[in-house]
């Protein structure tokens, strides 16, 4: 592919308004387009039409709320990383990894590690029970674990805001 194709898809980045929009809905997706309209200094009708063109974008997929883990049982976090036969593909490492309702994300990554599966579950014996079956995909060589103590920083999806200039 050529540099000139890499640069024709790269996606149109967000004028500082549509920004905005996108920052408010992703603190609180319940905002109406008045109280959006209120911070960003547009009509209500303003970021509707600018919501609807970010959606038909592809900008915004959709609208959804942050749950507590823990007040849904899902005690214990941790990263797993998995050890992979030969070349296994993303698709493979996917329709396999799909299929645990306790990973959170999965990410095929640079280095020595293959995968990394962000898991929940209710406790530690549970945990032990999802490393064994991923151990055992037949795909994977080895893993490791990594225990969370302390969420420190969880961020939704928001971009940042604008930096301020120097004054």
């Amino acid at each position: 592919m050529s540099a000139d194709a890499d640069l024709a898809a790269a996606p149109d980045p967000l004028d500082p308004l549509d920004a905005a929009i996108v920052r408010e809905l992703a603190l609180d997706a319940r905002a109406t387009y008045a109280e959006i309209g209120k911070v960003v200094a547009l009509s209500a009708p303003a970021v509707k039409r600018r919501v609807d063109r970010l959606l038909d974008r592809g900008v915004i997929r959709g609208f959804t709320v942050r749950l507590d883990p823990a007040a849904l049982g899902w005690q214990t976090e941790a990263f797993v990383e998995l050890f992979c036969h030969g070349s296994t593909s993303p698709a493979t490492m996917r329709a396999a990894i799909a299929r645990y309702p306790e990973v959170v994300t999965a990410s095929t990554v640079t280095g020595d590690v293959d995968l990394v599966v962000q898991v929940r579950t209710s406790d530690m014996r549970h945990l032990e029970r999802v490393v064994e079956r991923l151990a055992a995909e037949p795909f994977v060589a080895r893993t490791r674990s990594t225990v969370v103590l302390s969420a420190l920083v969880r961020r939704p999806d928001v971009p940042p805001a604008p930096a301020s200039s120097p004054g």
